[in-house]
């Protein structure tokens, strides 16, 4: 079935496309969001929603150099919309619908693609997480927490599910309970640097320095990027 549906896509000029981000979950044009949330301190840290925004991202497994146009994801649709058309109940499709959708900001539709598919797979890991991602991004933290939880019951192995609902749980201020989804993440993956990163700025907000500085170091070597966060919650 994914063999048609690849058929497809290449026919819409998106093959190339499909392989390298069916599983990208990220939506880097909201990178620019000036949003900003207070953290627990009585000299407020500030974690923006751009920042927000990249951890989204990290949760997604997407990659910083794939960045496609919307034609590109909206031809992904279409040709989804093709396929679903003479075999409504493929779960696997509607996911894949349901991440370009995500990336087009059609959150509500990607939202339905996964009840769709939980309906019909209601053990579903990723239709949980999928799920779960539109809500972060929605900034429906706790629905988000919710989805996430159930996507880990039903793959305790799922390292962007803990670092995903850590993220919702920042967006809570609730520093506390990321924590231990972020120290979850690292337990799955040893060099997850976003998740290094993310401990990090959890342990600033939370005045435990010696701690953030360790994670944020770590997270540097792992990802130089991070180096704005280590600036900014530690060498300031």
């Amino acid at each position: 079935m994914l063999r048609r549906l690849l058929v497809l896509l290449s026919v819409a000029g998106s093959l190339l496309f499909f392989a390298q981000c069916a599983s990208v979950e990220a939506d880097k044009n909201t990178a620019t969001s000036q949003r900003a949330i207070r953290l627990e301190r009585a000299e407020p840290l500030l974690l923006d929603s751009a920042a927000l925004t990249n951890a989204t991202a990290s949760a997604a497994g997407a990659t910083a150099e794939v960045a496609k146009s919307t034609s590109e994801y909206r031809a992904m649709v279409e040709a989804a919309d093709a396929l679903l058309a003479s075999t409504p109940g493929d779960v696997q499709v509607l996911l894949v619908r349901a991440k370009a959708k995500s990336h087009l900001r059609e959150y509500d539709a990607a939202i339905a693609d996964c009840n769709t598919a939980l309906r019909l797979s209601p053990n579903q890991a990723e239709a949980f997480y999928q799920r779960g991602l539109n809500r972060l991004k929605m900034k429906q933290s706790p629905a988000a927490v919710t989805d996430l939880t159930k996507a880990i019951q039903y793959n305790p192995q799922y390292k962007e599910a803990f670092f995903g609902r850590g993220v919702a749980r920042m967006q809570t201020l609730n520093f506390r309970a990321a924590i231990p989804d972020f120290t979850e993440a690292i337990r799955l993956d040893s060099i997850y640097a976003d998740a290094y990163e993310y401990r990090g700025i959890s342990y600033a907000s939370l005045n435990k320095p010696a701690e953030a500085k360790a994670d944020l170091e770590k997270a540097v070597q792992l990802n130089p990027k991070a180096e704005r966060s280590l600036r900014r919650y530690v060498e300031k």
